[in-house]
């Protein structure tokens, strides 16, 4: 499967977002609330998107991975103020998991970070209930930290814990 990762668009916001939602309703369909995957998420994602993607909002930097024009996956980083880089998302579509794409993406923006804030950690935080996940980041060198509780905004609480590449 030939995969092109570039840097994402604007013109990406809607596709990403679809992605993102279809990514959380397939690995936290068990973890969390049926009624938060199903009703406001997609509203959410949309906007998130949107707003990441719109000019004058540099707060991160997005990656795509392509296959064949299509969506495969993406990857979005962040400096946070404590000076690490963090993966704020890294999502591929449910029915290409397991060839390689999420390597891919996690690969380039490890070299991307390593470029533009060298000698910085990167980071990033999972849900603890998606062993999948945290089975991958472990094969790519994570470390996992100690389990905390996350709070949503849409009023649930969930245990997650940081992953972490020196």
């Amino acid at each position: 499967m030939g995969i092109r990762i570039r840097p994402g668009t604007e013109a990406d916001a809607k596709a990403v977002a679809t992605l993102h939602t279809a990514s959380w309703r397939t690995a936290y369909a068990d973890i969390m609330p049926a009624s938060y995957l199903d009703g406001a998420l997609a509203d959410e994602h949309q906007a998130l998107w949107l707003t990441r993607l719109t000019a004058g909002h540099p707060e991160g930097n997005l990656f795509v991975a392509e296959s064949g024009g299509d969506l495969a996956g993406f990857i979005y980083l962040a400096l946070q103020p404590d000076g690490r880089v963090l993966i704020d998302n890294l999502h591929v579509q449910p029915m290409l998991k397991r060839v390689g794409i999420g390597g891919q993406l996690l690969r380039h923006g490890f070299d991307w970070a390593a470029t533009e804030y060298p000698g910085r950690a990167v980071y990033l935080e999972v849900l603890q209930a998606n062993t999948p996940a945290i089975a991958f980041y472990q094969r790519h060198g994570g470390r996992p930290g100690e389990p905390r509780t996350a709070h949503f905004p849409a009023g649930f609480e969930v245990t997650d814990l940081e992953i972490t590449w020196p």
